[in-house]
């Protein structure tokens, strides 16, 4: 490992600025090729997140943590038993439960919905904010199309372990500099 080290710091130290500036360039290329497929997953799904990975066991036996979520907004409205991520007003993590209620007013431009983990005692309002009892349209994120079992857990790991992170990120960013291809 500590061989692999040196040769990269001496591969990099023999770069010239032009070298340098292609491997920078083609870093910044991926970087913005990955954030464009993922506004275009954005507005082709709907969503504001189109992919979430489940943090909790609240949602076993149908989903475990670790699980890859893939969402769809779509246009029909949320119905009783589908699966969906909210996200709670003052809060950066989305929660993944399935929908046990659904209010419907009666000119259908409001609904009011309730949530349950499938793990869980008791429905999600002692989750939600204080003084909270339903979730409307604009907490939903998504609703649940497809899943990937596990392969999140890197992400979980990551979360986690944030010198993993950190190393991942180092590691990818040098093998693209140090690329001789191109």
């Amino acid at each position: 490992m500590m061989d692999y080290i040196k040769d990269t710091w001496r591969e990099l130290r023999r770069m010239n600025l032009r070298q340098m500036m292609v491997q920078g360039l083609q870093l910044g290329l991926i970087v913005t090729s990955a954030l464009m497929i993922w506004k275009s997953l954005m507005l082709v799904t709907g969503s504001e997140s189109p992919v979430v990975v489940v943090l909790s066991g609240s949602m076993e036996p149908g989903f475990y943590r670790g699980d890859i979520l893939f969402l769809n907004m779509g246009k029909k409205p949320i119905r009783t038993g589908e699966v969906v991520v909210f996200n709670l007003d003052g809060r950066e993590i989305p929660i993944v439960h399935r929908v046990i209620k659904v209010h419907e007013r009666r000119n259908g431009t409001h609904i009011d919905i309730l949530t349950k983990g499938d793990n869980n005692y008791g429905d999600d309002r002692a989750l939600y904010n204080e003084g909270q009892e339903w979730l409307h349209q604009h907490h939903i994120m998504g609703r649940a199309v497809g899943f990937l079992p596990k392969v999140g857990m890197v992400t979980i790991m990551m979360n986690d372990y944030p010198f993993l992170k950190y190393a991942l990120i180092g590691v990818l960013g040098i093998l693209v500099l140090t690329n001789k291809e191109g």
